[in-house]
């Protein structure tokens, strides 16, 4: 057993776990965040998508002692209270999601690309940052449609502030 501590969506975490205990489970089981998914447990679905320090992690393929010390952002600690995110919105907007199931994972995705590309951002650039995240149900056709007016948005906000 292994004392993990992270700061989990802004708040500092503890917890014993198993040392072959992944960060998914981490964050669901002892956490009690259960918008992280566990799609496929292979790194192929990427239904489990978090960041780690700031950078999108496929969390089934991540131990939690590996995440120690680390600040860690679930899709729940996007929002800014009853204030979606951009991309949140752009999801719902834009009709990105259909079952949901891989919907966090895409949008942690998405928060990742934008940020990582701003308005640099086109269909061609969305769907091959995409090709880690499997969605069953949409063809992808509003998924990338609401990636990108999220990043038109987030660009213009950023414009405005600057």
């Amino acid at each position: 057993m292994s004392k993990v501590t992270m700061r989990l969506n802004g708040k500092t975490v503890s917890a014993d776990v198993e040392d072959r205990t992944l960060l998914v489970h981490f964050i669901r089981e002892t956490q009690g965040l259960t918008g992280t998914h566990v799609g496929c447990d292979t790194s192929q679905c990427g239904a489990c998508v978090v960041h780690v320090d700031g950078k999108a992690v496929k969390s089934c393929t991540m131990l939690a002692a590996q995440a120690d010390g680390s600040d860690v952002l679930t899709v729940e600690g996007l929002a800014n209270g009853d204030e979606l995110h951009p991309v949140q919105a752009a999801f719902r907007e834009n009709h990105g999601l259909q079952c949901g199931f891989c919907t966090p994972g895409m949008i942690m995705t998405a928060v990742d690309m934008i940020e990582r590309h701003g308005a640099k951002l086109d269909e061609k650039t969305i769907r091959h940052e995409l090709e880690g995240n499997i969605c069953r149900c949409t063809g992808y056709h509003n998924i990338v449609k609401a990636i990108k007016a999220a990043s038109d948005q987030m660009a213009g906000m950023k414009t405005a502030t600057e």
